[in-house]
């Protein structure tokens, strides 16, 4: 599996600040031509790791490059070659080669040495670095690829400690090095680098498509075997290449790749478009230009998908700039890997931005359609980011930050607002709410998506990110809700959203690498596209913990139910309604039925029968008919090293507000019910308690969960056995809504979340005058006093929603 690290090296070398520049190009560049085409292919490849169209005297690429170049000196003048290292904090011999922790260690320090002399190589080949063209800092960087190959990287060498290093992190870093030095080294240092890569990335490596070999890391070797092909003038390895990219393209049933849902999954069993999903665009958006107009054009028809994925796939998940954690996997423990005082911590903005850029990137190879409404997003979504602005983020190097500043100031391009609607992904157990002024997203595990990722001392407090954790942002307030430190201070177990016991679990409980599996399949739900019906089968990680959860997405409110809370692990069960980070001084207030509790920290309460709660600057809660609710203000101190092993041992500390249900020791059939209100201000907040009949919960045990409002239309009921709930009746399991309409028209939408069923029936009793349209799977549909509707095999229906609009009588 591909190590914590090999992300970050990526995305350093791809875009972080000591790794792009504008382009100084060799005289070989300005003679270009169709007779010598790997002479262009370095051409273009400079230009798409360094950069273009951008001033170095504008800000910010100015002091961008004046970091380059400071960055660069400082290898220069530290780097000591030795046996078994090229700086003295970068060993990479091995004295006992394996592939333990130790000697990933050991190997990660070949990718650190490479991707220095990258950096210094941009230096030397970028305006404005003070470096440019400096010819001690060429012979440094030449001096180092030699030795690095002497000692470590070369044709004799067998691989030890993580693959990634070997096949993707070393190699990527040398080609992009060696384009930018091509007129410095000569053909035998070129040979001999080049049957090093082979060695390591043969043409076996995209033989078939599996294992370390699909998704983002085929995308990886598939760079490799093209800049092998493009500095070894190899038509080949392009040939290669471009072809090896095909099998990313398809739409996938199961394990990495893009599903047809919009799910990105990597590892076989996490979400991860916001990391490794980030990975596979950016390398895609660089492989397709790379290659445009060239003999290995990528013709493919079926990357297509691709082109669709951005709206299907990314966009969904992208929100004011920042790229939803619920899809980051272990890279939510990335913060601060460093106690120097100008490291950077990483969060789901500065994860966000590079994805912005990349699709920028890909629109060069889009329709004009496509191109012009992905620079509107992009626009967008840089503009509205408030909190961590795209051109100031620290680790955007300079080639996306041109790209993105060029849609910024691009006056022809009209920035598009966020897209509204609800998008839910069954296949990732996933789903997104977007409304305007909020949005939201939900994290679900079953039988086929983990509880959550670990794996080389990363994300180890993790365990209930998928037990309903229910993230939230708002348009112009809390978009650094989990971006500030949110990660090493909060509860882990007292996530928002999230029904889990208080067992007490080990650092990286369940196993690496999303290897522990809930043995659960009703999880998913229906949506129209605005509005939805989700539900959870909850099984604790490592405890006894059963509940059912339902969430009812609708235009101002989220709507949670849970019921059949059940534990006999000997710990108290809670249900977290709500974990506010209120940042490092706490101020906001919070107000319960109308009176103000105290500021002060620590602070708990037990409210009892409380009907409405409200925290300024954040939105209101809602519990329908009254409930005893506990509350807690607090100060929490941890640090990123406690949730990863790489991470900085610095401490840190964050105030919160929890809310949560307290279901006691060993409960049995406990249940809960609130509505979330973003946004919403006390007012608000307090009518919409006062208003009884707005929801009702016509359902809320361990058989089904449902609700109406009626003043939308709308009965939504999750059926986890058959029965009647209200006007519906299920003989099955499923979930069901309807809404009817102004028009005299109604929705009937149905899925099968276990995708079991081979037959089901759903009756409405409501009076039906005529089937206006149905999919395939309806066998039969009779009207009249009520709608009858028969569905045939829906197990392979994926958990999908199956629409039927009809004619009210």
């Amino acid at each position: 599996m591909s190590p914590a690290w090999s992300r970050r090296t990526f995305l350093a070398a791809a875009g972080g600040a000591a790794l792009t520049a504008g382009s100084l190009l060799p005289s070989s560049a300005a003679s270009a031509t169709a007779a010598d085409p790997y002479t262009a292919l370095r051409a273009t490849w400079r230009t798409l790791i360094l950069g273009e169209g951008f001033s170095p005297t504008a800000e910010p690429f100015k002091s961008r490059l004046a970091d380059l170049g400071s960055q660069a000196g400082t290898w220069h003048d530290s780097m000591t070659p030795a046996t078994g290292s090229l700086w003295p904090d970068a060993v990479f011999a091995d004295p006992d080669p394996d592939t333990d922790a130790e000697s990933y260690a050991f190997s990660a320090k070949i990718v650190d040495s490479y991707t220095r002399l990258s950096t210094m190589a941009q230096a030397y080949s970028q305006q404005g670095t003070g470096l440019t063209g400096n010819t001690a800092l060429r012979d440094a960087v030449v001096t180092g690829l030699d030795h690095l190959h002497a000692q470590v990287y070369n044709d004799r060498q067998t691989r030890y400690g993580n693959w990634y290093s070997w096949q993707i992190g070393a190699p990527q870093a040398l080609l992009d090095t060696c384009v930018l030095m091509y007129d410095a080294l000569g053909a035998a240092r070129i040979d001999a680098y080049c049957a090093a890569v082979d060695h390591f990335v043969p043409d076996s490596a995209v033989g078939s498509y599996t294992g370390t070999s699909t998704g983002a890391n085929r995308v990886d070797l598939c760079r490799v075997l093209a800049l092998r092909g493009v500095v070894g003038a190899s038509s080949a390895k392009l040939a290669l290449a471009r072809d090896a990219l095909s099998p990313v393209f398809p739409y996938v049933t199961s394990g990495d790749g893009l599903h047809s849902d919009g799910s990105f999954i990597q590892h076989t069993t996490v979400p991860y478009t916001g990391s490794y999903g980030s990975v596979m665009l950016g390398g895609l958006g660089m492989l397709f230009a790379l290659l445009k107009g060239t003999q290995w054009e990528v013709t493919d028809p079926r990357r297509q998908i691709v082109f669709d994925a951005v709206e299907g796939a990314w966009a969904p998940f992208l929100y004011n700039g920042l790229v939803m954690d619920s899809v980051a996997g272990r890279a939510i423990s990335r913060g601060l890997t460093s106690t120097a005082p100008d490291a950077v911590q990483q969060n789901d903005h500065l994860r966000g931005h590079p994805i912005l850029a990349s699709i920028v990137l890909l629109g060069q190879g889009a329709s004009a359609t496509e191109n012009a409404r992905w620079r509107a997003l992009v626009k967008g979504w840089a503009r509205r980011d408030y909190y961590s602005p795209p051109l100031e983020n620290p680790t955007l190097g300079l080639t996306a930050l041109s790209r993105l500043a060029s849609v910024l100031d691009d006056s022809s391009v009209t920035a598009l607002p966020e897209p509204t609607g609800h998008r839910l992904f069954t296949d990732m157990a996933r789903a997104t709410h977007r409304r305007p002024g909020w949005a939201a997203s939900l994290s679900m595990a079953d039988r086929r998506i983990t509880y959550y990722e670990t794996g080389n001392g990363e994300n180890l407090r993790g365990w209930h990110t998928g037990s309903g954790m229910l993230y939230w942002w708002g348009d112009t307030y809390a978009n650094g809700q989990y971006s500030d430190a949110f990660w090493p201070t909060v509860d882990p177990y007292r996530l928002p959203g999230i029904t889990a016991s208080r067992k007490a679990l080990a650092d990286a409980a369940g196993g690496d690498w999303g290897a522990s599996l809930p043995d659960v399949n009703w999880v998913g739900g229906v949506t129209d596209g605005q509005r939805a019906s989700v539900g959870q089968y909850l099984k604790g990680l490592s405890s006894t913990l059963l509940a059912k959860k339902s969430w009812f997405f609708l235009d101002d409110t989220v709507v949670a139910l849970g019921a059949g809370i059940t534990g006999t692990d000997g710990a108290a069960v809670e249900t977290t309604v709500d974990n506010r980070n209120l940042g490092p001084t706490g101020g906001s207030a919070f107000t319960v039925d109308g009176a103000t509790k105290p500021l002060a920290y620590p602070w708990s309460a037990t409210l009892t029968g409380a009907s409405w709660a409200h925290l300024a600057g954040h939105g209101g809660y809602v519990f329908p008919g009254g409930a005893t609710v506990k509350a807690l203000r607090e100060s929490r101190t941890g640090s990123w090293r406690d949730i990863n092993t790489g991470g900085a041992t610095t401490s840190v500390s964050r105030k919160y507000l929890t809310l949560w249900f307290d279901h006691g020791r060993d409960p049995r059939q406990a249940s809960y019910a609130y509505q979330l209100l973003p946004g919403a201000d006390a007012a608000r907040t307090a009518a919409r308690a006062a208003d009884t009949t707005w929801l009702r919960v016509l359902a809320n045990t361990d058989d089904q969960q449902g609700v109406s409002v009626p003043s939308l239309g709308l009965t939504a009921v999750n059926f986890w056995f058959g029965g009647t709930v209200g006007t519906l009746v299920a003989d099955n399991p499923c979930s069901v809504m309807v809404t009817e309409h102004s028009d005299g028209t109604a929705t009937v939408c149905v899925s099968d979340p276990m995708r079991m069923r081979t037959n089901l029936t759903i009756t409405w009793n409501r009076a039906v005058a005529a089937v206006v349209s149905k999919p395939s799977t309806v066998s039969s549909a009779t009207t009249g006093a009520s709608l009858r509707l028969v569905f045939g095999d829906l197990s392979g229906t994926r958990g999908t929603t199956q629409t039927v609009k009809v004619r009210l009588a």
